[in-house]
């Protein structure tokens, strides 16, 4: 399947891309830094990009319900010089669900916009058409910063997220933005408890049945914590498992915060699966082995 996104052509599949989350704000739920200088953001991306991430997601507000919304003009403040400092490095995604924020993010240099709103705001759809930027399309049953958790929300949890997609998906067309350019986010946590998020992620098949790819956001999310009672930091090895079961269902874009980890852990899955071949003397190293590598670990 072929992602397009500004005039780069990615083709997908072969293995599940890892979209590094690099927050400029000072109130993530995962972790609040505080202020940082622009310096101190820029090393944070590299080393995510130097971990195996194929891409660099890199977002201005937060999206805690708890913190309050940013002027547009503090939120492109915010993104545009670290989108600039990064874009040559690593292909880019701006995290907002404001047309004039990812106007400047992608004349800045982002090539992807990851839309949490779900075009709320149909004036996206009209930057991304004009821009040939990818478009991630993400269900969520409120507006940006609501909050909603309520097991009577949905009747049909799932069948309301596959319908809400393909909704917006004729929104997009509609605005000029071709099938190649979509992503779909069925917005794990977005407006929904931990066992509606569990209901939609069984059957992320039936999102998948629409015919883009899904980009799984679930690093780190309540759900995870729901399960292992653990906090936000500590969640990673559960997500692991929760990004192992995406891919198996479907998923093609991974958004996390542990991007080694999440490299490590598919780069031993793809072997294991015989994805991947270990060659006979892989990993038998000079430095490992000064003196040779010992006779009866040789071929031949």
């Amino acid at each position: 399947m072929i992602l397009r996104a500004g005039t780069r052509r990615i083709e997908l599949g072969a293995r599940p891309l890892l979209m590094g989350i690099l927050n400029a704000t000072p109130d993530s739920f995962s972790e609040e830094r505080g202020e940082e200088p622009l310096t101190a953001r820029v090393e944070r991306g590299r080393a995510l990009i130097a971990a195996g991430a194929d891409l660099l997601d890199i977002g201005g507000e937060s999206a805690r319900g708890d913190r309050p919304a940013v002027s547009v003009g503090e939120e492109i403040e915010r993104v545009c010089g670290l989108i600039g400092a990064l874009a040559g490095e690593a292909l880019i995604s701006v995290d907002t669900y404001k047309p004039e924020v990812a106007e400047a993010a992608i004349a800045a240099g982002a090539s992807i916009v990851n839309d949490v709103s779900g075009l709320r705001d149909p004036r996206l759809a009209e930057v991304v058409a004009a821009t040939g930027a990818g478009l991630v399309l993400m269900h969520t049953a409120v507006a940006p910063k609501g909050t909603l958790l309520d097991p009577a929300t949905y009747a049909d949890v799932v069948g309301e997220v596959v319908a809400f997609l393909t909704e917006r998906m004729t929104v997009a067309r509609a605005a000029g933005v071709a099938d190649e350019q979509l992503v779909l986010d069925p917005g794990p946590d977005f407006a929904k408890t931990p066992a509606q998020t569990v209901a939609i992620l069984r059957r992320l098949d039936a999102i998948a049945a629409l015919g883009r790819p899904i980009l799984l956001a679930a690093s780190r999310k309540d759900f995870v914590g729901a399960i292992t009672r653990k906090s936000p930091a500590e969640r990673d090895p559960g997500t692991l498992a929760a990004l192992a079961h995406g891919v198996e269902h479907g998923a093609s874009i991974l958004r996390v915060h542990d991007v080694a980890g999440a490299r490590d852990f598919f780069n031993v899955r793809a072997v294991l699966r015989g994805e991947r071949v270990l060659e006979p003397l892989e990993g038998l190293s000079p430095e490992r082995y000064p003196d040779g590598v010992p006779p009866h670990l040789t071929l031949g």
